[in-house]
């Protein structure tokens, strides 16, 4: 008879008790993640510089899912703002046990949010800007929450990736008609760059923690659909083996897995999760 014989299919999945930080919280896949942890049991830390939104999500999973949700202020580029969300977070629930990493910059399609981002014009007030919340607010969180976790000896760090962080933009996506060619808007570079730098991260960190109990993994995330025109999305869906962009709560079930004990001898892994675009 095995170790786990005789536990009750699924058990593995369950986050009951759990408390699970997710920073920027209070935006789109930021709230499914969050809906996604109340469903499995846990108790979601929305986290996010926009307190006032992460609040009002917080008490829309708290109705809908029946349990309980947190909102917490947290500028990921401040040491001092993270651990203050953190002391908030153990005053109110005596307990850390997970960590999504999800807050970064992250231009629209919609009118002319990228038309800046060409690299000869990109500033490097941007790609600070972009680096700062990207990845070193990754780092930042991961050092302090992370560390609360190695202390405890037990933790989930779950990294949220992109498949531009494995594969170059298709820049096409993003042409205008009629823009010259020196014009045309592209996917910013910082988000490759960024989005990339995670899955480094959660390589270090796998082997860094593997002793102090701490997992660290990637979750990489195909394009998800938020009212882009319609022209954008017909051009990426025919880059999609799916034929069409994620929806966001779509990732949802991976992310369980990768903060339950459902995932507890996986580390330093990336699980994709991208309607097949990138075995094209």
């Amino acid at each position: 008879m095995t170790e786990r014989a005789g536990r009750a299919p699924g058990a593995d999945f369950s986050l009951a008790g759990r408390v699970a930080i997710i920073t920027g919280g209070a935006g789109l896949v930021g709230v499914r993640h969050a809906e996604a942890i109340a469903a499995a049991g846990g108790i979601p830390v929305l986290a996010d510089v926009e307190l006032d939104a992460a609040t009002t999500r917080a008490k829309e999973i708290e109705a809908a899912f029946g349990s309980r949700a947190i909102a917490v202020h947290c500028d990921v580029t401040s040491a001092d703002s993270i651990e203050k969300a953190l002391a908030r977070v153990r005053e109110q629930t005596g307990r850390v046990d997970i960590l999504v990493n999800n807050a970064a910059n992250n231009p629209k399609v919609e009118g002319t949010g990228l038309d800046f981002s060409r690299v000869e014009r990109f500033s490097l007030d941007q790609w600070n800007a972009d680096i700062a919340v990207g990845l070193t607010g990754a780092f930042l969180c991961a050092k302090i929450i992370g560390g609360a976790l190695a202390v405890q000896k037990h933790g989930s760090i779950v990294n949220i990736s992109s498949e531009y962080g494995m594969l170059a933009p298709d820049q096409r996506l993003y042409r205008k008609e009629g823009v010259p060619e020196d014009q045309q808007p592209v996917k910013p570079v910082t988000y490759t760059v960024v989005k990339a730098g995670l899955h480094g991260l959660t390589l270090y960190l796998s082997t860094y923690w593997a002793g102090s109990g701490v997992r660290v993994n990637t979750l990489t995330l195909g394009g998800v659909e938020n009212g882009q025109p319609r022209e954008f999305l017909e051009r990426a869906a025919s880059r999609i083996p799916l034929g069409r962009m994620a929806r966001a709560h779509e990732f949802q079930g991976a992310l369980v897995y990768l903060c339950s004990d459902a995932s507890a001898f996986m580390t330093g892994a990336n699980i994709v999760v991208d309607g097949g675009k990138s075995v094209w």
